[in-house]
């Protein structure tokens, strides 16, 4: 397939990187542009522990959802911490499409 892709940005928490990573590569064998987060913080990327760094993250990751036709949501054993719903709420605003790996319960 040649052309026009879909781009989807990847939510969810840093501590299911394993996921994330799984997510990113079916996704994107799938056909799709992927955005992932850039550091994983609870699976340890300490940098995010850097004065303003998890700020600063977060907003990046706003822009990110931004780029994006839809978020796809990381919600391992139905887990959405409240940085995830934050990023939820955001793509609902901005009338993304969200969809999750697990059924939202």
């Amino acid at each position: 397939m040649i052309g026009k892709y879909k781009v989807i940005t990847l939510c969810g928490s840093t501590k299911f990187k394993d996921d994330f990573l799984r997510e990113q590569k079916r996704l994107t064998l799938e056909g799709n542009i992927v955005i992932s987060v850039g550091l994983f913080g609870h699976s340890g990327d300490d940098e995010v522990l850097l004065e303003n760094v998890k700020e600063m993250l977060d907003d990046m990751h706003k822009r990110k959802i931004d780029m994006a036709d839809e978020i796809f949501v990381i919600n391992k054993d139905g887990y959405i911490g409240s940085s995830t719903k934050s990023e939820i709420d955001y793509a609902i605003k901005t009338n993304k499409k969200v969809r999750y790996m697990e059924p939202v319960k």
